[in-house]
């Protein structure tokens, strides 16, 4: 895949500007199917795809995914799939589920909730603002849910976004996924700004923001009985994650998102990430020595003058593409993701 929106290292106006192209060509490149891209892939005539076929493509590319069920603790069940991974805690006090899946599985969502019992859902937790964590907030809100996430979630999720996606048409112009601000039954009700607790169905749920890394809007969410930490995009298990530079992601961010729950996890703790199989110490240790790794060597090259283009053409992670550029982002846009987040 060719990457053309820094040819140069130029002004910080022009930086800024390909980091919003980046915030949409890195999330979404390997989500549209073959009938959408060849317009602005190959420009070769055809018309870019718009902004509502970009992101209708990425919701049924996420929703392509089987949902699977795992428990993980006694009242603790992992659901895995169409938009990575959400955690439900079930008991009388009612089910407490954080994150949410793409929109288009509310069926299915819908049915493995009610298949762990029948209490209703009584909280939404939501670990940042992107849309495969928060696109069934209305759903389960309408059924009853107080959807709960820390203030800047809501704050981004009122907000309009526009994140230019890479591939150009003929006439050059950027393809744009456009978010409008999302509708008052999807916001959060409750939120907070530092910490927050929870006790139900016999645990105990704290809610911890952290300094900016995967966006400005993060937290993970630590069941402390059952020794499970969901920690939503802050992780991305055995694959190279994606950092939203739009809304305040940094790699640095990142490392120390991961450092912090190093600090609280055990060698039994299970660890829940945002995509990718359930995880444990070992695996973000082996994910937060990657992201160390990918932050020296991009800081080397840019710091030795090169272009984030030059870069890539570096190839710097020949070695670590086999095992983490399998998933959602490729090795070429990892490095842009790295120089754009240093």
């Amino acid at each position: 895949m060719k990457f053309n929106f820094l040819q140069k290292q130029t002004s910080r106006r022009e930086m800024l500007r390909g980091s919003v192209t980046l915030a949409g060509s890195a999330l979404m490149a390997p989500f549209f199917p073959a009938t959408l891209l060849p317009a602005s892939v190959a420009g070769y005539g055809q018309q870019t795809p718009s902004a509502a076929d970009l992101l209708a493509s990425m919701r049924a590319k996420f929703n392509a995914a089987p949902l699977k069920t795992q428990r993980i603790g006694e009242d603790v069940t992992m659901l895995s799939g169409p938009g990575g991974s959400v955690v439900v805690l079930n008991g009388p006090d009612g089910k407490f589920v954080v994150d949410t899946f793409v929109a288009p599985a509310w069926p299915r969502l819908k049915e493995a909730l009610d298949g762990l019992g029948n209490a209703p859902v009584k909280c939404v937790i939501n670990t940042h603002w992107h849309f495969d964590h928060t696109d069934n907030n209305v759903p389960l809100h309408a059924a009853g849910a107080m959807v709960l996430a820390r203030e800047n979630t809501k704050k981004r999720m009122s907000e309009a976004h526009d994140l230019p996606v890479l591939y150009r048409g003929p006439d050059g112009a950027l393809a744009s996924l456009h978010f409008d601000p999302s509708p008052p039954e999807a916001l959060p009700q409750q939120t907070f700004c530092a910490t927050h607790k929870l006790q139900a169905n016999g645990e105990s749920l704290a809610l911890q923001h952290v300094a900016p890394a995967h966006t400005d809007t993060d937290i993970y969410v630590h069941f402390e009985k059952a020794n499970v930490i969901q920690m939503g995009d802050l992780f991305f298990n055995w694959m190279y994650p994606y950092i939203d530079p739009s809304t305040g992601g940094t790699i640095a961010g990142m490392i120390a998102a991961a450092d912090k729950i190093l600090s609280l996890a055990g060698n039994d703790t299970k660890i829940v990430a945002g995509h990718g199989p359930l995880g444990n110490k070992t695996d973000l240790t082996k994910f937060r020595d990657m992201l160390v790794t990918s932050r020296d060597r991009v800081e080397k090259l840019k710091s030795a003058g090169k272009s984030a283009q030059e870069a890539v053409a570096e190839k710097p992670f020949a070695d670590l593409d086999p095992v983490w550029g399998n998933g959602i982002i490729n090795s070429e846009q990892w490095v842009q993701i790295v120089y754009l987040t240093l």
